[in-house]
């Protein structure tokens, strides 16, 4: 796998040196000094290449002039997971065949900036952990565990058999997300970006939530959505 934009990069070497194999920075890159101290601390090779070479390397994507090449990236297993994250109160977040990588993306950004969650994931009719979620990501990728199931459903019923409260998200006859008081350790559902949480995913939950807004015919895309109902469960459990 490639990561690319400075951010990325740079945080993989102060979180995960190993798991790089190579990293391509652009001739005369401001950064080009510390990649190198860096590469040479832990043994990471350093490439310098023409802007040409870093545009093939990124795909013509926008790549800041840095691009590593990482190993694949590394799920953990759900009952490990679970256990984790029972024993440290975490929020371990259900996705419901998910697609679009920028929304996985997003998601592990926000899940690893706020701290103390991990991620489940179906193994079909769902987006893994790609190069593109990695750099809509930026970083956020080393600080959330990430878990792929066979079956979101018995997942979700492993957790709560391990303690968990789960909540999911729904459009009609939910309630607030501010008229809820969360139970912890809690696990949090969301949906597919067009279906939605599916039905047989709905009767697991304990609570439907929904975000109040003035507009009743907008909507918040499920990126935009997880990261208002993580920051509320932090809100909730600082409390």
């Amino acid at each position: 796998m490639k990561l690319y934009g400075k951010n990325p990069v740079l945080e993989r070497i102060k979180s995960n040196p190993k798991s790089i194999k190579c990293i391509f920075i652009e001739q005369g890159h401001f950064e080009s000094a510390y990649i190198h101290q860096k590469g040479k601390q832990f043994g990471i090779p350093i490439s310098v290449v023409p802007y040409t070479k870093i545009q093939k390397l990124a795909r013509n994507l926008n790549s800041q002039g840095i691009v590593a090449d990482v190993e694949d990236f590394a799920y953990v297993n759900i009952d490990d997971l679970l256990e984790t994250a029972y024993q440290k109160n975490w929020t371990v977040v259900f996705l419901d065949n998910l697609t679009d990588p920028q929304n996985l993306g997003g998601i592990m950004r926000t899940c690893g900036s706020l701290g103390d969650f991990g991620i489940v994931l179906p193994t079909t009719e769902a987006v893994g952990v790609t190069e593109t979620v990695l750099r809509v990501a930026c970083g956020g990728d080393n600080f959330v565990s990430v878990a792929r199931v066979a079956n979101l459903g018995s997942a979700i019923e492993k957790a709560k058999a391990q303690g968990f409260w789960i909540m999911g998200t729904a459009i009609q006859e939910a309630k607030s997300i501010l008229e809820v008081t969360l139970k912890f350790p809690v696990g949090l559902v969301l949906g597919s970006e067009d279906k939605g949480v599916r039905e047989i995913i709905r009767k697991k939950l304990d609570q439907e939530v929904m975000i109040p807004m003035k507009a009743p015919r907008m909507s918040l895309n499920v990126a935009h959505a997880a990261s208002i109902l993580c920051y509320e469960i932090i809100r909730q459990k600082s409390k």
